[in-house]
């Protein structure tokens, strides 16, 4: 691998030096791995950089694991993770079964398909940290842009997981950006070099250069520097091809950079090609094959074989040309990437295909690359070639390598014969680029499909792709509703193909679009094929469609399928399971069953989207900021729709802290698209935002009204599943407003509709509404009652809201200690959250008790005598139910007790308990 500078000095790459060596030590102490990715124009300094760190971990023991990305390999399902991990491949006897069988057949060393729920991902970390157990390990991916998709999925699970492993990973890309979608960290810009820094390396590579001839090629190289050291290496021939087309008497002081007529790759590949051009027909026909397959062993033993006659000549004519060379192992590398594009760019079609018909009689029947070599040989229609085609894209997606089972797919359907199989192929390559995050592409090949008719017998798959594209990619829901209702009454009829499991996915895109649009043809549609549907699809119909009637014990079935799923390793099931998930905030626990790092590959976004969500309503809302990095992500990979509710997350946030500023912006991003889509999920949450926000301010009528547009009072609205969450905030608005009629009407109705019965969340809300809404006698109970549901204080602004409630309430009843100390539980949770507006709100409530905001807290020795046998059983970790069982009370007596005891101590957790008791 060549230095892209000609010798291996940098020059004016500091920044990123000290970077990479911060992250070679970072590995070296066992302190933490890290991952970066350059990014920067053909020629900037990438690969010298990457040579350097190779270098420096060497020298510092790593063990070192590289690929450079190809071109002519981009087919090949795990082909880059394949050349990276193989050293490692004795190490893949420590992992566990399951994973090894998994990684070995996904990199095709093991006959077979991969367990369902594709651990490729887990299974090459487990691997890397068997390992890292030796000492530090370095991954370097060179021309990530030309890695297959399958192994760039796999490098961005690595890229997000190694930080706790001495492992340091280290890409570069060039600077278009299509090869950095989905990664989770924002990349290295390697710049252009100052006038001074090309100067200098300009003299280093060129010291013979004349003043004038030094002028143009700073010009024209613009701080490139490949170009700096290329440029200038034949100055007569290319100023006659217009290469360095600059007059002589140029000014000493140049601007920075000149207009260009094409970019300057472009004209360095040019440089490159005539090089090529001046070789012998048999040096230009070797570098071909290389370009084509640098996989294929071509180096100075197969030119010695007979490839063309004179093999020494073809060995010396292409040493001479600085072009490429032969590295210790015999095998040709290219100087640097530019050069294989030069090649293949000089040589025609004709001898194009022949050296693909060379490489592929050299290959074994059964090498995946034959098969691509075949393919890009042929000149005309070729049904058995077409045939085989297919079967390869259907068995590598079958592996997981779904965008280049498509490419395989695309390819067997411009070879077919038929116009129908061409139809039936295109589709099924539509599906498998959709499924493989590259909408773009499926959308084209749908757009291909559209021109002709589309055979009856696929039509339903043709629904399917034309829908998840629209959804995902357009944020368009109206083909949902049009297509799935007829394609699922045809993939129900007896003897229909299932596709794979067909009627799964279809209806679960058909319930996303109704959760989304509250579109009843969707839900009337599942309800009819109900029959046909697992139980994983009717427990989301029931908890999505009108849970208020409908969802009654859905956490607890939700609890009994994960519990299923995550034995069985079903991804599919876990994807159903984490919408129904979704829709009754179920804990994390249950996310981490159902996705742990086996699942999280194959579902990166829609279980970031979850943890965004469950981030908002726990408090973990330090992760406000991630929101909107994934809906970068997401628009990147063109996931419209996920990065419109990414960013509908982040509302979440802004609302909860009172940022009404930024929730406009927000709203004025999102709001069009989601209401051009109908996409009522977001805009009737962005009322609710928008209300939490005045309430946040104390502007309770603005809000009432904002919320009465929602939910009515009295009434729980059928299409609104979500109901729960503005269940709460619309009785609180009622009783500023002086509406408690209204209020109490509400919580009757969450009542007889037995809400509490859903969730764990539900029942908080409901118990928080009661709590807020009783008479002064029953309050306290009320309250204590709402804190003592299960899992209450995971709810942490729910709970802090309550808590400023319950503080003004005991205030204006003269209960001026509890007051205070439950004020100040309230304030320190609206601190922790960064909730000025309600921090400000506590703060009032603390001087109108007349009591200063700081050092209020009771000392652990004024809790009553069974205060403190309550705490002290608490804090050894029994649960409640334990406790009671101890002292002969109730559950339900115990979380009152827990109730006064927190604000006494200062303490928000059971687990905090410990550390706040007296040592007695």
């Amino acid at each position: 691998m060549g230095s892209g500078q000609g010798d291996r000095t940098l020059v004016g790459r500091r920044r990123e030096q000290a970077l990479l060596e911060r992250s070679l030590e970072g590995a070296r102490s066992g302190a933490y791995g890290s991952a970066t990715v350059l990014r920067g124009e053909a020629g900037i300094g990438k690969t010298a950089l990457l040579e350097w760190t190779v270098t420096r971990a060497t020298r510092d023991g790593f063990t070192v694991l590289r690929v450079v990305g190809s071109e002519s390999q981009s087919g090949i399902a795990f082909g880059a993770l394949h050349h990276v991990l193989l050293p490692l491949r004795e190490n893949s006897r420590a992992l566990p079964p399951h994973q090894r069988l998994a990684l070995e057949r996904a990199l095709g060393l093991r006959d077979g398909l991969p367990p369902k729920g594709f651990m490729v991902g887990a299974a090459a970390l487990a691997l890397l940290a068997e390992q890292a157990r030796r000492g530090p390990v370095l991954i370097v991916v060179d021309d990530l842009q030309w890695v297959d998709p399958s192994s760039a999925a796999v490098f961005v699970f690595l890229h997000q997981r190694i930080v706790g492993l001495p492992v340091v990973m280290v890409c570069a890309s060039r600077s278009d950006g299509c090869a950095l979608e989905g990664w989770p960290t924002h990349p290295v810009d390697v710049e252009a070099l100052s006038g001074e820094e090309a100067r200098t390396l300009l003299r280093r590579r060129h010291p013979g250069l004349a003043a004038g001839a030094v002028r143009r090629v700073l010009a024209e190289a613009a701080g490139n520097p490949l170009a700096l050291a290329e440029l200038p290496g034949r100055p007569v021939d290319e100023q006659r091809g217009g290469v360095v087309p600059l007059p002589d008497g140029l000014p000493d002081q140049l601007p920075d950079r000149l207009p260009d007529r094409q970019p300057l790759g472009s004209r360095l590949e040019e440089v490159f090609a005539r090089r090529v051009r001046s070789l012998p027909g048999s040096a230009a026909r070797v570098l071909l094959l290389a370009a084509l397959d640098d996989a294929a062993a071509v180096g100075g033993d197969a030119v010695r074989s007979g490839e063309q006659g004179g093999a020494e000549g073809v060995l010396d004519a292409i040493e001479a040309s600085g072009l490429a060379r032969w590295d210790a192992a015999g095998r040709l590398v290219f100087r640097h990437p530019l050069v294989r594009s030069a090649v293949l760019a000089a040589a025609t079609d004709a001898e194009r295909r022949s050296a693909h018909r060379s490489l592929a009689e050299r290959l074994r029947e059964d090498d995946p690359r034959r098969l691509l070599h075949e393919a890009a040989a042929a000149e005309g229609p070729d049904e058995r070639l077409a045939a085989r085609l297919q079967e390869a894209g259907t068995r590598i997606a079958l592996r997981g390598g779904d965008t280049e089972g498509a490419m395989l797919l695309d390819r067997a359907a411009a070879l077919g014969t038929g116009p129908g199989d061409r139809a039936r192929r295109l589709t099924w390559a539509a599906v498998m680029s959709a499924r493989g995050g590259r909408l773009a592409y499926a959308a084209e090949l749908l757009r291909e499909i559209r021109r002709g008719p589309v055979p009856e017998d696929i039509a339903p798959l043709f629904a399917y792709a034309v829908v998840y594209v629209d959804q995902s990619h357009h944020v368009d829901f109206a083909s949902s509703f049009e297509l799935l209702p007829g394609a699922l009454e045809a993939l129900t009829a007896p003897g229909t193909p299932d596709f794979g499991g067909l009627v799964e996915q279809m209806a679960f895109k058909l319930l996303l679009a109704s959760a989304y649009t509250g579109d009843p043809r969707g839900w009337d549609a599942l309800e009819r094929h109900r029959e046909h549907l697992s139980p994983a699809v009717r427990l989301c119909h029931r908890a999505w469609a009108d849970p208020p009637r409908t969802a009654h014990g859905a956490e607890t079935e939700l609890r009994s399928l994960v519990a299923r799923v995550a034995a069985r390793r079903e991804t599919a099931g876990a994807w159903l399971l984490l919408w129904a998930a979704s829709a009754v905030d179920a804990a994390d626990e249950e996310l981490r069953r159902l996705f742990d790092d086996e699942h999280t590959y194959a579902t990166q976004g829609s279980v970031a989207k979850a943890r965004c969500h469950q981030a908002f309503l726990r408090g973990r809302w330090d992760a406000a900021e991630e929101c909107l990095r994934e809906a970068d992500t997401a628009e990147e990979l063109g996931y419209h729709c996920n990065a419109l509710l990414f960013r509908h997350y982040y509302a979440h946030f802004l609302a909860g802290r009172g940022d009404e500023r930024g929730l406009r912006a927000v709203r004025a991003r999102i709001g069009p698209v989601a209401a051009s889509a109908r996409m009522r999920f977001v805009t009737d949450h962005l009322d609710r935002l928008d209300a939490l926000a005045a309430l946040a301010h104390g502007r309770h009528e603005e809000a009432y009204l904002l919320l009465r547009r929602i939910m009515p009072p009295g009434r729980l609205p059928h299409g609104l599943a979500w109901f729960h969450l503005p269940f709460f905030d619309f009785v609180e608005a009622s009783l500023r407003c002086g509406r408690r009629a209204e209020a109490l009407a509400h919580v009757a109705a969450g009542r007889a509709a037995r809400m509490d019965s859903v969730s764990a969340h539900h029942a908080f809300l409901l118990a928080a509404a009661a709590a807020v809404t009783a008479d002064d006698a029953g309050s306290d109970a009320a309250y204590a009652a709402a804190c003592a549901v299960p899992g209450a204080g995971e709810w942490v602004f729910d709970m802090a809201r309550l808590r400023l409630l319950h503080g003004a309430g005991l205030r204006r009843r003269g209960h001026r200690a509890e007051a205070v100390a439950t004020l100040h539980a309230a304030l320190r949770a609206f601190q922790g959250l960064r909730a000025d507006p309600w921090v400000a709100r506590c703060r009032a409530e603390l001087r109108a008790a007349d009591r200063p905001a700081h050092g209020t807290t009771v000392p652990a020795d004024e809790l009553t005598a069974q205060e403190l046998r309550v705490a002290r059983l608490v804090s050894t970790g029994l649960t409640n139910k334990e406790v009671g069982a101890a002292l002969q009370l109730s559950p339900r007596t115990i979380g009152a007790h827990l109730y006064r005891i927190f604000p006494k101590l200062g303490v928000t957790s059971r687990a905090a308990l410990a550390g706040a008791l007296p040592d007695s």
